[in-house]
């Protein structure tokens, strides 16, 4: 069996792809999105109980090989796959998408982390397209004097900036589609993560032929493991486990 962690569009095209070679493959999901899209295959959903709740999960369920194809952003997963692995003996991929590069027109600025963030956004706007994720919208929180325009997938839970409107709404996105948003919301700056993929990368298009600045969030160190940038060279991995 391999065990494919994470619910990204990486992670589900290697589970077709998998599973189409007839190797058995797990998926498992942190159950975080209320409705995930689902990869073929097994699923299951829901968080293994830290390092050695995954670990005895491997050596239970006779896991040859794992995936860590998980969000850019997903550390504290990422770290325990990596402990586990290392303790079991399993062998460990990280699925990792390239990140984002700017282009000869873009106004990019980064952040070290959500509050670096937070710290740095008066400084480049009044009105803010925020696209970080629900669960890091504490951050913003303080930030009186902004508005915001936060899309996320699911409803956030408080605190949240005092002046916004929620768009909630799941990608792929159209470049048309974002250019028309951020105009039509007279958005000054944009807030992202470096998630990198082409499933949310036209609202960069839309800021970078509007003029608009962004602020990226970098990506969090991960532990050092084996890396494929794609899925036919993870596919390429597990076959040759």
């Amino acid at each position: 069996m391999i065990l494919v962690l994470g619910g990204t569009g990486e992670a589900r095209k290697l589970a077709s792809e998998l599973t189409e070679r007839e190797v058995r493959v797990v998926s498992s999901l942190a159950g975080r999105v209320a409705r995930p899209r689902l990869p073929v295959g097994e699923v299951r959903v829901g968080g293994f109980g830290g390092v050695e709740g995954l670990a005895g999960w491997l050596r239970e369920n006779d896991v040859r090989a794992v995936v860590d194809a998980t969000h850019p952003f997903a550390e504290r997963i990422g770290a325990n796959a990596a402990k586990a692995a290392e303790r079991t003996g399993i062998p460990l991929l990280r699925l990792a998408r390239p990140g984002w590069e700017a282009g000869e027109n873009d106004v990019w600025h980064w952040a070290d982390n959500l509050a670096d963030a937070a710290k740095k956004l008066p400084d480049l706007g009044k009105r803010v397209f925020l696209t970080s994720g629900r669960q890091g919208l504490p951050a913003f929180a303080h930030l009186d004097d902004l508005w915001f325009l936060i899309r996320c997938v699911d409803p956030p839970e408080p605190p949240l900036p005092r002046h916004h409107e929620l768009l909630l709404a799941r990608g792929p996105y159209e470049v048309d589609a974002e250019r028309a948003l951020l105009r039509g919301h007279g958005v000054d700056v944009l807030v992202t993560k470096d998630s990198g993929g082409d499933l949310t990368s036209a609202k960069l298009t839309a800021a970078r032929e509007l003029g608009v600045p962004v602020l990226l969030v970098r990506r969090p160190p991960r532990p050092v493991t084996e890396t494929a940038e794609t899925v036919p060279e993870a596919v390429e991995w597990v076959l040759n486990r």
